[in-house]
């Protein structure tokens, strides 16, 4: 199955993805982490001005087979959230990427991006899960 995954965004090991847009960055899930998870049911998200901290939890996702936690890919505040995602957790499968984006984190430190994946590294990490 290919995946699509975009080269202009980070990549975490646990399947987030960010984008980078001067100091804000949008997250969300990978199209290969939906696909895992299976059909979302529910999302859990944090609420605006709500700090998240690089590589620690900030939201959950619940699918038909499992509960995984959502994990922070910079450290921020949380500057917007996707509202539409609590009422319709479907978005998620439909297209993760754009439409199913979770949060928008204003950045504390642009140098954080340097510790997450590049399209490349990714696609190479999804290779070795299959």
């Amino acid at each position: 199955m290919s995946f699509h995954i975009p080269d202009d965004c980070y990549y975490t090991k646990d399947h987030e993805w960010a984008q980078a847009d001067e100091n804000v960055v949008t997250v969300g899930i990978t199209e290969y982490a939906q696909q895992s998870l299976g059909e979302i049911v529910y999302v859990e998200l944090p609420e605006e001005g709500q700090k998240v901290v690089q590589g620690e939890p900030f939201g959950v996702v619940e699918s038909v087979k499992a509960v995984s936690d959502l994990y922070a890919p910079v450290s921020g505040t949380v500057i917007e959230v996707n509202t539409s995602l609590v009422d319709n957790p479907s978005l998620l499968n439909d297209n993760p990427m754009v439409d199913g984006w979770l949060i928008r984190i204003e950045l504390d430190n642009e140098k954080e991006l340097a510790n997450l994946m590049r399209a490349p590294e990714y696609k190479k990490l999804i290779s070795q899960n299959k």
